[in-house]
C-alpha cells in the first residue's frame, strides 16, 4: 500500500489495513517442538491451511526441507488433552503419535509410517529412546475405563508390534522420563491431585535392571509445595532440573551433596508444564548450558557456564520464547523465539561465534514497518496496591489520522492458562486491530508467569477476582492516560481468559463489550465435567469442591446475568473436551433472554483452540464486525455479517 502525502481523516476502528484475515491464515503457521538429530533440525508445524494438521518438518545439513509425515498423518498426542511431546527422532528414524487413532507410528528413512502400538484406547507422549532395550520409554495414558483414566511410565517396543510394560504407576500423573547417557538410570516426575505441575511435583530416579524393569525409586527433588520440571542428563551423566524452591524457577543439578543451584536468580528458567516435551535449556559440547530466561516478563537466550557460574546473554531476537522450544547439540542451538519486530520464528544459533539465521517464520506476511505497533511494557497499580504488568499497543496506520477530539476503542486481552503470559513477539492478530485504529493492552494479571512463584500464586482462591480486577484496572489506566475511549472498552480472551472476560463483563461495570473464545461461564459445570488433567485445578484457584460449592456458584457468570448489560460475542469449538460447548450455549441463551445484543458462532470439528484456516478467519472478521456494530463505526472493507440478536 502506498502512503498518501496527507493521511485520511477517519474514525478509529474504520481504517483500512494491509493486514487481512485472509493473509493471516493463508501465510501463517504454528511452530513448536524443535529437535536436533545429528546434523538435521526437525520441528512441528501446525498448518491452518491443512485443517490444523501437525506436520514434522526436517531440514538437512544442505538446507533441503521436507515433510516427514505426509497427509493424512497428524503428529499430535491427546495425553492430558493438551498434548506435546508427540514425537522423537533418532538417526533419521521418527516415532510419532498419530492424532486420529493415537497409536505410535515408526517411520524410518525412506519408509512409510507403520503402527507399532495396538488399536486400543491408549495414548502416548514424551518418549525417550532406550537403545539398549530397543524400546521407547514414555508416558502412557490408559482410557480403557473412562471413569478411571490411568497414567504411567511405560515401555513400548521400538520396532513393534508388542505389548507395553508398565515401569512406574500409582500416581495421578507422570511425565518427563529421561534416560541417563549410559542407559543405567531413569529419571521422571510424578504428582497427585489437586496439584498441577507448577504447584508441586516429585522428581525420581531409579536404576534400570538388566531385564528392563526399574529398581527402587529414590526421590531426589520436589515435593507437595515445590515445583520441579524438565529433568535432563548432561552428556557426563549429571542430572539437571528446574525447580522453584527459592521462589523462582532456577536451574539446579544433582551432586554428591544433593541438589545445588547453578545460578541463583530472581528470574524464571522455565514455563508452566501445560504440554509435554518442554525444553528451555540444553547442553553445548563445551559443557556450557544454553538457557532461556524470563526476567520481568521478557525472555532472552543465554549461556550459563556451570564452572564459573557466569551468565552471558546471546544477541538474538528472543524477547519472547515458544512453549519451551529449545534444542542444543554440539555448537548449534535451535530456538523458537520472536520479538516486537519479528514473529515467532525458528532460529539457528552458532554458539562458537554467536551468529544466527532464521530457518522458518510463523508468518510470511510482509508488513511495512511503519504499520507495526511495537509492544510497550507498562506497569499499573492493582486494586490491592501491588504492581501489575501489561503490554500496550497504540493504534498505528500511516494512511490515517483520527477524527479530531476522539480517542481509540480499546481491546483488552486476557490470556489463557490462567498461568499464561502476554507475548511480546510480533503477532499479526494483534496488529490486525492496531492498524484499524484500536488500542490493545495484553494484561499479565496476577497469576501470570514470569514474575516468580508468589505472583503466580496470587490467583489461588482468587480466580475471578484478581485477574478481573487487573484487566479492569489496566483498561482504566489507559483511559486515565487519555490513551483510550472510556465508553468503548472491550475485553476478549480464550479458555481461562474467556472466563476472565465473562466475569469482567458480569461483575465489573468497566467494559462496554466482550468476546469469549471457548470461555468458562459455569465453574460448577467445569468442576463436574472436564478432563482428568484439570479436574482438580479449581481446588486451588477457587475452592475445594463440593465443599466450596457456594463459592463456585457465586463466581460463575452464568448465575449472575442480572449484572450483564453490555453486548458479547461467543465462539466455541463443538468437539472441545476441555471447556465443553454447553458452557457457551448456556451463556448465550441467558444473555439473549435478557435482551442484550449478543452473537454465538459454533465451529464443527474444532476443539480447544481453533486450528482450521476458515474458522480462524471467520472468528477474526466476526469479532471485528461485532465491534463495528456495537461501537458504531463503518468497516473500510466489508466482511461476512454476523447475526446479532437484540441489536
Amino acid at each position: 500500500m502506498t502512503n498518501p502525502v496527507t493521511p485520511i481523516t477517519a474514525p478509529y476502528g474504520s481504517w483500512r489495513s494491509p493486514i487481512t484475515a485472509d493473509s493471516i491464515v493463508a501465510e501463517s503457521i504454528g511452530i513448536s517442538s524443535v529437535a536436533i538429530d545429528g546434523d538435521a533440525i526437525l520441528w512441528t508445524e501446525s498448518r491452518p491451511s491443512e485443517g490444523g494438521r501437525y506436520v514434522i518438518v526436517r531440514m538437512d545439513p544442505d538446507g533441503a526441507v521436507s515433510d516427514v509425515n505426509a497427509a493424512p498423518f497428524n503428529a499430535r498426542t491427546r495425553v492430558h488433552e493438551y498434548g506435546g511431546g508427540a514425537w522423537i527422532a533418532d538417526a533419521g528414524t521418527v516415532w510419532f503419535s498419530n492424532f486420529d487413532d493415537q497409536r505410535i507410528y515408526r517411520q524410518g528413512p525412506g519408509e512409510d509410517p507403520r503402527p507399532i502400538t495396538p488399536e486400543l484406547p491408549l495414548r502416548y507422549a514424551d518418549a525417550v529412546l532406550d537403545r539398549a532395550g530397543n524400546r521407547l520409554i514414555c508416558v502412557l495414558e490408559d482410557h480403557s475405563d473412562p471413569e478411571n483414566i490411568a497414567n504411567a511410565i511405560a515401555a513400548v517396543p521400538a520396532d513393534g508390534p508388542g505389548e507395553h510394560a508398565v515401569l512406574f504407576d500409582g500416581w495421578d500423573f507422570v511425565s518427563s522420563p529421561r534416560l541417563s547417557p549410559d542407559g543405567s538410570t531413569l529419571a521422571w516426575m510424578s504428582w497427585n491431585h489437586p496439584n498441577m505441575p507448577w504447584d508441586g511435583t516429585h522428581l525420581w530416579t531409579a536404576p534400570v535392571r538388566d531385564d528392563g524393569t526399574l529398581g527402587e525409586a529414590t526421590l531426589v527433588a520436589g515435593g507437595e509445595a515445590v515445583s520441579v520440571c524438565q529433568p535432563e542428563w548432561s552428556p557426563e551423566g549429571v542430572l539437571h532440573f528446574v525447580t522453584d524452591q527459592s521462589g523462582w524457577w532456577n536451574l539446579y543439578r544433582l551432586g554428591d551433596g544433593g541438589s545445588e543451584a547453578l545460578y541463583p536468580d530472581q528470574a524464571e528458567y522455565a514455563r508452566p508444564q501445560w504440554v509435554f516435551g518442554s525444553h528451555t535449556y540444553g547442553f553445548a559440547s563445551n559443557g556450557d548450558i544454553v538457557c532461556a530466561v524470563n526476567r520481568g516478563g521478557s525472555w532472552s537466550l543465554n549461556v550459563l557456564d556451570p564452572n564459573t557460574r557466569t551468565l552471558t546473554s546471546l544477541d538474538v531476537p528472543a524477547g519472547e520464547m515458544g512453549r519451551g522450544d529449545l534444542a542444543v547439540s554440539g555448537i548449534t542451538a535451535a530456538v523458537i523465539a520472536g520479538d516486537s519486530r519479528r514473529p515467532m520464528s525458528l532460529i539457528r544459533v552458532n554458539l562458537r561465534n554467536g551468529e544466527w539465521d532464521t530457518v522458518r517464520q510463523s508468518s510470511q506476511v510482509d508488513v511495512p514497518s511503519d504499520y507495526i505497533s511495537p509492544a510497550q511494557t507498562i506497569g499499573f497499580p492493582s486494586t490491592d496496591g501491588r504492581p501489575a504488568h501489561a503490554l500496550y499497543y497504540a493504534p498505528r496506520n500511516p494512511d490515517y489520522a483520527p477524527s479530531e477530539g476522539t480517542l481509540p476503542p480499546l481491546l483488552t486481552l486476557s490470556h489463557g492458562g490462567p498461568t499464561g503470559a502476554a507475548s511480546g513477539a510480533l503477532d499479526l492478530s494483534v496488529q490486525y486491530w492496531t492498524t484499524r485504529g484500536f488500542a490493545v493492552i495484553d494484561v499479565d494479571y496476577g497469576g501470570s508467569v514470569g514474575y516468580g512463584r508468589a505472583y503466580r500464586q496470587l490467583l489461588n482462591g482468587n480466580w475471578g477476582i484478581v485477574d478481573v480486577d487487573d484487566c479492569a484496572n489496566a483498561a482504566l489506566h489507559l483511559v486515565h492516560q487519555h490513551l483510550a475511549d472510556g465508553d468503548r472498552l472491550a475485553i476478549r480472551g480464550g479458555s481461562a481468559g474467556g472466563y476472565t472476560t465473562l466475569a469482567a463483563l458480569t461483575f465489573r461495570n468497566v467494559f462496554a463489550a466482550g468476546a469469549s473464545y471457548y470461555g468458562i461461564s459455569d465453574l460448577t459445570a467445569l468442576a463436574e465435567d472436564t478432563h482428568k488433567f484439570e479436574s482438580r485445578y479449581l481446588d486451588r484457584l477457587v475452592a475445594s469442591y463440593p465443599e466450596g460449592a457456594e463459592t463456585y456458584r457465586s463466581r460463575s457468570p452464568i448465575n449472575h446475568t442480572e449484572g450483564l448489560s453490555c453486548p458479547m460475542i461467543l465462539f466455541q469449538g463443538m468437539e472441545d473436551r476441555i471447556v465443553p460447548p454447553n458452557q457457551a450455549e448456556m451463556m448465550y441463551a441467558a444473555v439473549r433472554s435478557k435482551g442484550i445484543p449478543c452473537a454465538y458462532i459454533p465451529f464443527e470439528g474444532e476443539q480447544h483452540g481453533f486450528r482450521r484456516a476458515e474458522n480462524i478467519k471467520r472468528a477474526l472478521e466476526a469479532e471485528l464486525y461485532f465491534y463495528s456494530r456495537v461501537f458504531g463505526f463503518d468497516l473500510a472493507v466489508p466482511v461476512e455479517p454476523v447475526q446479532i440478536e437484540n441489536l
